[in-house]
């Protein structure tokens, strides 16, 4: 797998901001709500299609800063995990071991030097290691979106798929 390690000229405080506002975090309630109604798949697709405006959502945030400093580091670390289900479902149909790297997981940190730092593996290249042509091309989609949220968020693109 490729790992994408892109410095931001922005403080992590900022890019942070830029990042959660652009990628909102899964609306758990209405998926909640569309399962209790035993909602149509069209209905799942739209509702994500409506609320993630990048087509990613954050389904999980783990801020490592503050276990981190019980060990002395003063960097701020964040990880993600961001993704569609409506994507994954295009993968999983075909291997659910893609679920192991559904969704993908997105670190923003500080490195060593002050820098803003956002990091994640190649999504092309990490499902493409499951083998199935079929999933290698969602994952190649996937670096699209990808690519489109980092121009957005003014520091990419930077996928070569």
């Amino acid at each position: 797998m490729t790992r994408l390690r892109i410095v931001v000229d922005a403080p992590f405080d900022e890019f942070r901001s830029r990042f959660e506002l652009a990628v909102p975090p899964l609306d758990t309630e209405r998926m909640a709500e569309l399962f209790e109604a035993r909602a149509s798949w069209d209905e799942v697709k739209a509702t994500i299609a409506a609320y993630a405006p990048h087509d990613l959502m954050i389904y999980a945030t783990v801020d490592a800063t503050p276990l981190m400093s019980l060990a002395g580091h003063n960097r701020p670390c964040v990880e993600y995990l961001m993704g569609n289900h409506v994507i994954a479902e295009r993968m999983f149909r075909h291997d659910p071991a893609a679920l192991l790297y559904a969704p993908l997981r997105v670190a923003l940190y500080e490195d060593a030097d002050g820098h803003t730092v956002f990091a994640i593996d190649q999504p092309s290249t990490v499902f493409a290691g499951l083998g199935n042509p079929a999933i290698t091309r969602v994952g190649l989609e996937l670096d699209r979106e990808l690519d489109a949220l980092l121009v957005h968020l003014g520091i990419g693109p930077v996928t070569r798929s």
